[in-house]
């Protein structure tokens, strides 16, 4: 029963990572969208579908004693800002062809959250682990020696992401009920910007049947890799989750280079081979201390 637990959370791990890593194709279909407007549609229908998620599974009465819980209403303000920053980020990155920032960008963020642990959590940052987040620093600068500025992408990305990551893990709630009340605190703000753009004649919704119905769906490509990752995490170990957190990246920097032809000379390789061997630093550590038996 172990051995079959373990294999469906296998599955499901691959199918949350690897939708995750295939979000560039779903989102290069928007381009002509404002990304805007293509965040405030995310928002409304992934509100819409969670809550019928919810609905569907009569989960509403977990929810009541959330509702009432002021602190967790505040860190949710927060970590509901942070997804949209990092949505938008992210959407405006794949319209921009910029698919190759986004994937470092998201192998960035576990060095990011590593180093966020050890100021906020107070976790100990061993010697391999300082070279591994040396080595992430080292890429951006190396970035910053080529153009001349901030690789703000990449950055922006891994630190909301991250940012995200440290606030939810203090926020006492399951993944669902979370993004369901993430996206229902952000939903005035979309409804009254869409009510706006209708006004002005801005509205790019049902301009197109075809784009109306991507919108539409991107609520449901949004939820569907949340359920399955939160499946997967009660199956497997968080080292196993750990590691199959670089599918993610992986395939959007195969898709950026394979599918998008995306330019990638020797000084983006550089800084590529400085944040993938600071990950097989800090995977080696973390394996080393979880020992034989993890």
């Amino acid at each position: 029963m172990r051995n079959q637990e373990q294999t469906q959370g296998f599955v499901l791990g691959l199918a949350a990572y690897g939708i995750w890593g295939l979000f560039p194709l779903f989102f290069s279909l928007l381009t002509s969208i404002q990304p805007t407007q293509v965040l405030l549609h995310r928002v409304i229908w992934s509100c819409l579908f969670v809550a019928l998620l919810i609905t569907l599974r009569r989960g509403w009465t977990k929810l009541g004693p959330h509702l009432r819980n002021a602190k967790l209403w505040r860190a949710l303000g927060a970590s509901s800002l942070l997804i949209a920053a990092n949505w938008l980020i992210f959407i405006y990155a794949v319209g921009q062809q910029k698919v190759l920032a986004t994937s470092l960008g998201y192998f960035m963020t576990p060095l990011v959250s590593a180093a966020l642990a050890v100021l906020f959590l107070g976790e100990h940052l061993n010697r391999l682990r300082l070279i591994a987040i040396g080595l992430a620093l080292a890429a951006i600068v190396w970035q910053v020696i080529q153009l001349g500025a901030l690789p703000w992408i990449p950055i922006s990305l891994a630190l909301t992401f991250g940012i995200y990551g440290l606030v939810r893990k203090q926020t006492p709630i399951d993944t669902l009920s979370g993004l369901l009340l993430e996206t229902a605190l952000l939903l005035p703000v979309a409804l009254v910007y869409w009510l706006w753009l209708s006004v002005q004649g801005n509205s790019q919704f049902l301009e197109q049947m075809d784009l109306t119905l991507l919108m539409m769906t991107s609520g449901v490509v949004t939820a569907l890799p949340l359920l399955a990752f939160a499946a997967a995490a009660k199956r497997l170990s968080l080292m196993a989750i750990g590691f199959m957190m670089y599918l993610n990246p992986t395939l959007q920097f195969l898709t950026a280079v394979m599918l998008f032809e995306e330019p990638f000379a020797v000084d983006q390789l550089i800084s590529f081979v400085c944040v993938w061997t600071a990950l097989a630093v800090f995977s080696y550590d973390a394996l080393r201390q979880r020992g034989p038996g993890a």
